[in-house]
């Protein structure tokens, strides 16, 4: 069997939520963090590179908890809803998922942001190795100017550093990032965790730092990407945050005071949860 593991967008907040989750899994007997393929996008690209980096998990944690192991992170205001409906506002008069995605481009290459380096520095910080993994590690962002996705691998020629800077280029808030001459936004302007990308696989489960709701129009849904996978015999498990974690979360998944209350949050939750594999 092949397994997956499957990490949603989520900002800072998702970060320290999905490696608080994964470390009460594995010390309820469930670890998954030895999956065979990992799919990341955004917040969930970060934890995906981490968890290849040979750093254990309670220490991966412990970097969300304790302020003289934090990485360095920029403040931003910014309420998720009210960000959604901007954005919502900027597509409006696309007729189709590729126009829309091209619409939150150009958003986002005319937004005021940081600069390319800064944002770049402070995921290079988040990252204890910045080389890639040796299993399948796939890190989904999207051309700013075409739409298209681009999925970045060990194969992609890519640094694993400005794999994981482009899926996490929230639109609007930080910059563009450059590949190879193309700007790249964040893989959750395609999907919120693009769980599609795990088809082939014997088992799938999939995190969702914000839930499972798409907030902006995609042709690969997560209800219909999971009911493909199903479709193709694999086993699928959905984790989303429940009341007490969505709480810690809060309005502002990209401040960085959230990373503890988040963290501890994903643990108790990851400590109580019994995953419920499903293939129908």
């Amino acid at each position: 069997m092949t397994d997956a593991l499957v990490l949603g967008g989520g900002g800072v907040a998702g970060i320290a939520w999905i490696t608080g989750l994964l470390l009460g899994l594995g010390d309820a007997g469930q670890d998954v963090t030895r999956a065979e393929v990992v799919v990341g996008t955004s917040a969930g690209s970060t934890v995906a590179a981490q968890l290849g980096s040979g750093v254990g998990l309670r220490e991966l944690y412990a970097r969300q908890l304790k302020p003289e192991l934090q990485t360095p992170e920029i403040m931003v205001e910014m309420d998720l809803e009210s960000w959604v409906a901007e954005l919502t506002g900027v597509t409006q008069t696309a007729t189709t998922v590729a126009e829309m995605r091209r619409a939150v481009g150009r958003f986002a290459l005319d937004a005021a942001t940081v600069s390319e380096a800064e944002r770049r520095a402070v995921i290079a910080s988040r990252l204890p190795s910045q080389e890639w993994p040796g299993r399948t590690l796939k890190i989904v962002a999207v051309d700013a100017e075409s739409g298209e996705p681009r999925v970045f691998d060990n194969a992609s020629g890519v640094s694993l550093v400005d794999a994981v800077a482009a899926s996490c280029a929230v639109p609007g808030v930080w910059p563009p990032v450059t590949v190879g001459g193309r700007r790249y936004v964040d893989g959750g302007v395609r999907s919120s965790a693009n769980a599609d990308y795990a088809a082939g696989a014997s088992r799938v489960l999939v995190v969702v730092p914000l839930g499972a709701i798409e907030r902006f129009p995609t042709d690969t849904p997560l209800d219909r990407a999971v009911t493909e996978l199903r479709a193709g015999g694999a086993q699928v498990a959905i984790v989303a945050p429940d009341d007490r974690s969505k709480q810690a979360i809060g309005a502002n998944p990209l401040d960085p005071s959230t990373r503890p209350p988040a963290a501890e949050a994903g643990r108790r939750q990851g400590l109580a949860l019994e995953l419920q594999w499903s293939s129908t």
